[in-house]
C-alpha cells in the first residue's frame, strides 16, 4: 500500500533551503519516492490551515517512506532543512 510524506514548510533562509532541495531530490528518487506536490499555489477552501509551502511525496509503502527518512543519506542533509525552514511533517498510509 502506498504511503505519503506530507510537509508544510515555512522557509526562513531561501538560499540554504534551495541547497537542501537540490540534495533532497536525488535522495528521494534513490529511495523510490516521487514528488506529487512541491510548493505549488495553495487555495484554502475551508478551515484555518494556511500552509506556506506544501510538499507531498509518495512511496510504495510505509516501510519505504520510513527507510528514506531514516537513511544515513537523508539524515546527513536533514539539518539543512531544519536550519533553513520550520516544518510540520507527517507520514500517512494510502487508501486500499
Amino acid at each position: 500500500m502506498a504511503a505519503y510524506l506530507i510537509a508544510d514548510i515555512r522557509v526562513k533562509d531561501p538560499a540554504e533551503f534551495a541547497a537542501y532541495g537540490a540534495l533532497a531530490t536525488a535522495v528521494v528518487e534513490r529511495h523510490g519516492g516521487r514528488y506529487l506536490v512541491r510548493g505549488g499555489q495553495v487555495t484554502r477552501k475551508e478551515g484555518d490551515w494556511s500552509p506556506s509551502r506544501l510538499v507531498v511525496l509518495e512511496f510504495d509503502s510505509m516501510d519505504a517512506a520510513r527507510a528514506f527518512y531514516e537513511s544515513d543519506e537523508y539524515q546527513a542533509i536533514l539539518g539543512r532543512r531544519q536550519r533553513s525552514a520550520d516544518s510540520d511533517l507527517v507520514f500517512v498510509e494510502g487508501a486500499g
